[in-house]
């Protein structure tokens, strides 16, 4: 049976972020797969440290991050699995830091600084191609994804997933429903009954592509 991990960046476990990666879950569920679920807010661990103990000469980390917290264990079935999902919500253009932190642990222990001879690119490490999907959603209205240049700055991270793991791919949800009760919280840029039609008639869309990433990456 494959192996699927499945990462909730965000802080909220039952929003936006999280419904969609459950989605991403169920449909790796119904390709045959087994799926392990972490909320990462609840684990106590920091980014790469630099201790460099992955790039030593004769290392035996391998592929996961030497440092013993409460990350290694997620590591090490990471690096196991057939295919990873990542989710985060988008703060200031960026995902959250968590989110990155857990990057960098994951990262830096495949990726390598030795030339491979026959491409001309670097080396990684990892034992197979392991399909990584990112799922990121903002509050931010899909007409300002380009003017904040939301794209790039955001598939740098995919980008960096690829190149390690061999494949991946991103979905993104925007303009979505940020607040339970938006009476509540100082928000007048945005038109709650507008946020509600679009969480009523995209989300659901937005739901079916992360179900439909689930189910492609474990069939890969």
């Amino acid at each position: 049976m494959k192996k699927v991990i499945v990462l909730n960046g965000s802080p909220r476990k039952n929003f936006n972020t999280a419904k969609m990666l459950k989605e991403a879950q169920k449909g790796a569920e119904t390709a045959g797969a087994e799926v392990e679920y972490f909320n990462l807010y609840d684990y106590n661990f920091k980014g790469c440290l630099s201790c460099f103990a992955c790039k030593r000469k004769g290392a035996t980390t391998n592929c996961v991050c030497a440092v013993k917290d409460d990350l290694k264990p997620i590591l090490e079935k990471c690096i196991k699995a057939d295919a990873i999902i990542i989710g985060s919500p988008v703060y200031f253009s960026y995902p959250t830091g968590v989110f990155r932190s857990f990057l960098e642990r994951l990262l830096f222990p495949v990726h390598t600084y030795l030339v491979d001879k026959e491409t001309g690119g670097l080396k990684s490490l990892r034992p197979k191609t392991i399909p990584v999907g990112v799922i990121f959603t903002m509050n931010c209205p899909e007409e300002w994804v380009e003017k904040y240049n939301y794209p790039t700055i955001l598939n740098d991270n995919v980008k960096s997933l690829e190149h390690v793991f061999g494949y991946s791919e991103a979905v993104y949800a925007c303009d979505t429903y940020q607040f339970i009760d938006y009476s509540k919280y100082d928000v007048d840029l945005f038109d709650e009954k507008h946020k509600a039609e679009v969480r009523d008639t995209q989300f659901p869309k937005d739901l079916q592509n992360a179900f439909n990433l689930g189910k492609r990456l474990t069939e890969m």
